[in-house]
């Protein structure tokens, strides 16, 4: 994805989840509540929301930027050329399906024309991702591209200089990477770097 300029976490304010309306107590429950939702601009282009996939109970969960044009024809989560990516690498260096673990993003309609969402999309939809993360309760939370890792990190380094560490994000562990998209265009040295990334999360999930 491109955009206009970086967004800073810092323009993202982060909501307490008990001063949102409707929070909910499952899963399928805010899928259903997203499902139906109009708090951003987007919502006026979609197909469909896509919430996400995968075991709702996983150790481990995948958070991406937004949905690309594939994704949002069939309301699932990386499953164009990124998501191949992404599942061939989960397998190849974490060895894992898409079944043992949970895949998201920052926000769950489409942005036009692929580009970058924008603060008010990203401040719309982060009490969405805050409640998929507290009601899966992942032990690591693999980011992957700027948005996902800044967010999440609350931090406005770069993905370049932010990935090829772990850190603490409360009771969890947070691994930022490189979004599957940079990878096919950036060729070996990424794919690497991304495969190291992978690895290091691995070992997170280690006993």
């Amino acid at each position: 994805m491109t955009g206009l300029r970086p967004v800073l976490a810092a323009e993202i304010p982060r909501q307490r989840l008990d001063t949102v309306p409707g929070v909910a107590e499952t899963l399928e429950a805010l899928a259903a509540t997203a499902s139906a939702c109009t708090l951003c601009g987007l919502s006026a282009g979609r197909t469909t929301v896509v919430f996400g996939m995968g075991d709702p109970h996983a150790d481990l969960m995948f958070v991406g930027e937004g949905p690309g044009a594939e994704e949002d024809r069939q309301g699932l989560p990386f499953v164009g050329k990124s998501g191949q990516l992404l599942d061939q690498l989960m397998w190849e260096e974490m060895g894992r399906r898409r079944d043992r673990c949970y895949i998201a993003n920052v926000v769950k309609c489409r942005p036009p024309g692929n580009r970058d969402p924008q603060p008010d999309e990203i401040t719309a939809c982060r009490p969405y991702l805050d409640q998929q993360i507290e009601l899966i309760d992942p032990r690591v939370i693999v980011t992957l591209g700027r948005f996902s890792s800044q967010l999440l990190a609350d931090t406005s380094t770069g993905i370049t200089k932010l990935r090829g560490a772990i850190y603490p994000l409360g009771d969890r562990v947070l691994v930022p990477t490189y979004h599957p998209a940079a990878v096919l265009r950036g060729g070996g040295q990424t794919m690497a770097e991304m495969r190291a990334d992978l690895v290091r999360a691995k070992r997170a999930l280690s006993p």
